[in-house]
Order: C-alpha cells, then structure tokens, then sequence
C-alpha cells in the first residue's frame, strides 16, 4: 500500500511545480486557460470510450438509432467522462508531480488552481447527469452516476494506491459506456449488452498494462502498485494472456446473444486470433523461451487497434442483408 497522503485542498502548500507556474496563470491567455481545462478531461480516453458507444447503439436499434438519441448520448458521455477525468487529475495531483508523463497537467503546472479544477469536475458531472435523465432517459442517468462513482470513488480513492489488481476492477467504470448506450435505446439492459461489457472488461488490463510497463519507474516512484511494479514480466504476461482469453470468448458469445452474421465471427475471430499471438508472444519473452517478442507499447496500440476494429464490426454487421 502506498504511504503517500491524500492530497489537500488549495488553501495547503503549493507544490513547486505549482509555485513556478503562479507566472503562467496570470499571464495566459483566455485560450491557454480553455486548453487547460480541456486538457483536464483527458480527451484522448474519451475519444476512445465514445467509439464503443455508436456501435452498441446501432445494435440495441437493430440499424440507425435515432440521430438526436446518439448525438445527446455521446456529449453527455463526453460531459461524464470528463468529470471523472478532472476529479482524477484533482486526486492525484500530488503522484502527477512525481511522473514523468504527467508532470505537465494543469494542475502539476499551476495552470488551474486545485479548488477551480473541482468545482469544473463537479459542474462538468451534475450538467452529465442532468442532461442524460433531461435529454435521453433516466436509466441511463443512473447509469452514468455509477459510472463516475467507480471511476472517482473505487479506482482513483479506493483501488489505484493499494492494490496491484487497480486497473481490473476499477476498469469497470470504462465498460459502463456500453450499458449506457444500450441504455440510452432500449431503456433496460441484454445479456447481449453484458458481452460487450465483457469484452471491455477484459479487454482493460491488456491493455493499460504495457503502458504500465513502459511507466514503470515513474509508478514506482510516485508509490503506485501496477502489476508491472510489484510483480515479474512473467507474471503480468500471464495474467494478460488469462484476460486476453476471457476477451475473445465474450467477443464470440455475442454472436449467439446478438444474432450476429459470419462476417462479425470471422473478424472478431481473426482480431481475437491475432491479439492472442501477441500476448503469448510477450509471456514466451517473459519465460525465456523466445528471444524476441512484441514490445510493450506495440501491444499498446495493437489493444487500441483491436477494441476499434471490433466495434467498427459490431455496427457494419447489423447493416448486412444476410
């Protein structure tokens, strides 16, 4: 478990890095200042979260939800998602300061005084959820509060600096865009909707894992047990290789669940396929047995290849007319 504290609010000392950026902060601009915020909500993941969205939509309709339905969906997605994203940056703004990769945030920077990031978070939040239970319907509300509250609460309070198994469960709240969105047509949920949260799920730790891999030092110096911290490359090639498998058995049970054609179980078969060859190549390095394999972050960006092109497929094959 980590030692380091829970960050304070802003009335407590400024970090250097917040010292040296007081200059900053009054002479950017209002431009500066809109980026920062932007930057705030890690738009980069919310792009990804929002193209599992589209794709289940079009399956809980069985063809093109309505447009207003989808393009109500994915802001107020985006509004949720970016809530969550600044209550993190508010939250660990201490280990941000310590990480190569995320000493630049704003509020490491001093670009945005903490107080001002919380009340964003919070605003960006309750305007998520009014406009879900306003605009799209009421499940998906609640929906959408469970996701921010296992995001903010269970990974980034709870999970992330005490237990190496962090990403796992608290890669929950990154499945719930599926539940929303089928939410968001259907007004209820499917077991055909539970696949895909499947898929996602065990999709997650294959695929921050590298990335934890490459940030390794920086993990370990802010305190923050990743599996790749506390544990051997063979070891976390494993327990990627397990998820990996969990991930193509719930990508193929939607074919019976959803009443998918052959062109979906032929390209959710060959991804599955290829993925898996990637992961087993990484745990054969791990073990010793080859002398080359994938490297971290090409199996990085390959998971985002994969979730991407599955999706793609999951919409395209409810338009096949056979």
């Amino acid at each position: 478990m980590s030692t380091l504290s829970r960050p304070t609010d802003s009335s407590s000392t400024p970090t250097r890095a917040a010292v040296h950026g007081s200059a900053a902060r009054r002479s950017t601009g209002w431009r500066d200042r809109v980026g920062a915020y932007v930057a705030l909500t890690k738009p980069r993941i919310i792009e990804l979260l929002l193209v599992t969205t589209v794709p289940t939509m079009i399956l809980a309709e069985g063809g093109l939800p309505d447009l207003w339905l989808v393009v109500a969906t994915l802001i107020g997605g985006a509004l949720a998602a970016g809530s969550a994203n600044a209550f993190n940056c508010y939250l660990d703004r201490d280990i941000d300061e310590m990480m190569n990769r995320t000493k630049r945030r704003p509020l490491v920077t001093g670009e945005i005084r903490p107080r001002n990031a919380l009340v964003f978070a919070t605003a960006l939040g309750v305007v998520a959820l009014v406009w879900f239970a306003w605009l799209v319907n009421v499940p998906a509300a609640w929906l959408t509060f469970g996701a921010i509250a296992i995001y903010v609460v269970g990974y980034t309070m709870i999970l992330k600096r005490r237990t190496p198994q962090n990403i796992v469960w608290g890669g929950i709240a990154g499945c719930m865009p599926v539940f929303i969105g089928w939410a968001a047509v259907t007004e209820s949920l499917s077991w055909a909707a539970l696949a895909l949260f499947g898929v996602i799920f065990f999709w997650t730790p294959p695929h921050y894992w590298p990335l934890s891999v490459k940030f390794k030092k920086d993990y370990a110096t802010a305190g923050v047990p990743m599996l790749p911290v506390v544990a051997t490359d063979r070891r976390v090639a494993a327990e990627m290789l397990g998820h990996t498998i969990a991930m193509i058995a719930c990508s193929l049970a939607l074919v019976p669940l959803a009443g998918m054609t052959w062109v979906y179980t032929a390209v959710a078969a060959g991804l599955g396929g290829w993925f898996l060859w990637l992961t087993i190549s990484m745990l054969r390095k791990a073990q010793g047995r080859a002398r080359k394999g994938p490297g971290a972050m090409k199996v990085f960006h390959a998971s985002i290849t994969y979730l991407t092109l599955l999706f793609v497929a999951v919409a395209v094959d409810v338009f096949l007319p056979f």
